[in-house]
C-alpha cells in the first residue's frame, strides 16, 4: 500500500463570496432575529401589563407626580375651564362603563399646543389650544370620551411595560445601552407624558369614544368633526406624516371610521349638538390672557 501527500488546492476553505457580502448577510440575520426577539417580548408585556391592578398604576403615577403638567388653576377663569372639563368627564367616565376603583382625573394646561393625552393612573391632559378649536360640547366630548378610553383599555400601562421589556432586553445586548433606555423611561420626567400607543390603541379607543357618545348623546353628531379640524390642522401647519411612520392612523381614515361606524350600528351624524357653556370662550380668552401676563 503506498501513502502520498495530495496538494491541496489553495483557498480551498475559503468561501467564493466576497468577505463584504457575507458580513452584510449575517448583520441582517442577525438585527432580524433580534427585532422578532423584541416584538415578541413587547407583545408578552403588553398583555400582562393590563393585570396589573389600576391602584397599583395609580401609585406608579404618583412617583411621577411632577412628570404630569400641574394645573393652572391660578384664576378664576382656568378655575372655571378645569371644573366645566372634570363634570363633562365624570359623565363620559360613567357612559363608558369603567371598572370599580377606576377613576379619572383632567389637568387643564393653558397652553397654545393643539393637543391632549391620556397617562399613568387615569390622568387626562387637555391643552387650551386644542380647547379654543372645538366648535360645540359634543366635539370636545369625542377628545375627552377617547382618552378616557386609553384609560379603560389600560393602553397607559401596556405602553410603558412594552418600553420597560425593550429596555431590559436592549441590556442583554449592551449594558450601557440598556441601562440607558430603562432609566430613561423610569426616571424621565417627560416620557411618562408621552406614552406612545399604536394605531390599533387608538382605533379602539375611538371606537369606544363613539359608544360613549351614542351613549350620552343619543347620537355621535361632532365626533366627525374632531377629525376634521386634526386633518385641517395638519394641512395648515403641512404636516404630511406618511401613515407607517404614525401611530395615529391618518385623520382622513378616522372620519371614515366615524362614517363606517355611524352606518353599522345606526348612529347618526347630523343631530343638533349640544353647544358649549356660553363662557367658555370667554373663560378661555381670559386664561390665555393671564397666561400672557405671567
Amino acid at each position: 500500500m503506498e501513502y502520498h501527500n495530495p496538494i491541496i488546492p489553495e483557498g480551498i476553505n475559503t468561501s467564493k463570496e466576497h468577505p463584504l457580502k457575507e458580513f452584510f448577510i449575517l448583520v441582517v440575520g442577525v438585527i432580524g432575529l433580534l427585532a422578532t426577539v423584541l416584538f415578541v417580548l413587547s407583545l408578552v408585556a403588553e398583555h400582562l401589563a393590563q393585570y396589573i391592578p389600576f391602584s397599583a398604576e395609580q401609585q406608579i403615577a404618583g412617583i411621577y407626580e411632577n412628570t404630569i403638567p400641574a394645573d393652572s388653576n391660578v384664576d378664576p377663569y382656568e378655575e372655571k375651564i378645569q371644573s366645566y372639563l372634570q363634570k363633562l368627564a365624570d359623565q363620559l367616565s360613567g357612559a363608558e362603563d369603567l371598572e370599580e376603583g377606576m377613576s379619572v382625573k383632567v389637568h387643564y394646561i393653558n397652553d397654545d399646543t393643539v393637543n391632549a393625552f391620556a397617562t399613568l393612573g387615569g390622568h387626562i391632559v387637555m391643552f387650551r389650544g386644542l380647547l379654543e378649536k372645538v366648535p360645540d360640547e359634543n366635539t370636545l366630548s369625542m377628545v375627552m370620551a377617547h382618552e378616557i378610553a386609553h384609560v379603560k383599555h389600560r393602553h397607559p400601562i401596556k405602553a410603558l411595560g412594552r418600553a420597560v421589556i425593550v429596555g431590559v432586553a436592549l441590556s442583554v445586548l449592551s449594558t450601557n445601552l440598556g441601562d440607558s433606555m430603562t432609566s430613561r423611561i423610569l426616571g424621565d420626567a417627560g416620557l411618562l407624558t408621552t406614552l406612545k400607543f399604536s394605531r390599533d390603541q387608538e382605533t379602539q379607543s375611538d371606537n369606544t369614544a363613539m359608544m360613549a357618545m351614542a351613549s350620552h348623546y343619543g347620537h355621535i353628531s361632532g365626533a366627525d368633526t374632531l377629525f376634521e379640524i386634526l386633518q385641517k390642522e395638519q394641512d395648515e401647519n403641512n404636516i404630511k406624516t406618511p401613515e407607517f411612520l404614525s401611530t395615529h392612523p391618518l385623520s382622513s381614515q378616522r372620519i371614515q371610521n366615524v362614517n363606517n361606524r355611524a352606518t353599522q350600528s345606526g348612529w347618526s351624524l347630523d343631530q343638533e349638538i349640544t353647544p358649549l357653556p356660553e363662557e367658555f370662550n370667554e373663560w378661555l380668552a381670559g386664561s390665555r390672557q393671564a397666561q400672557k401676563v405671567k
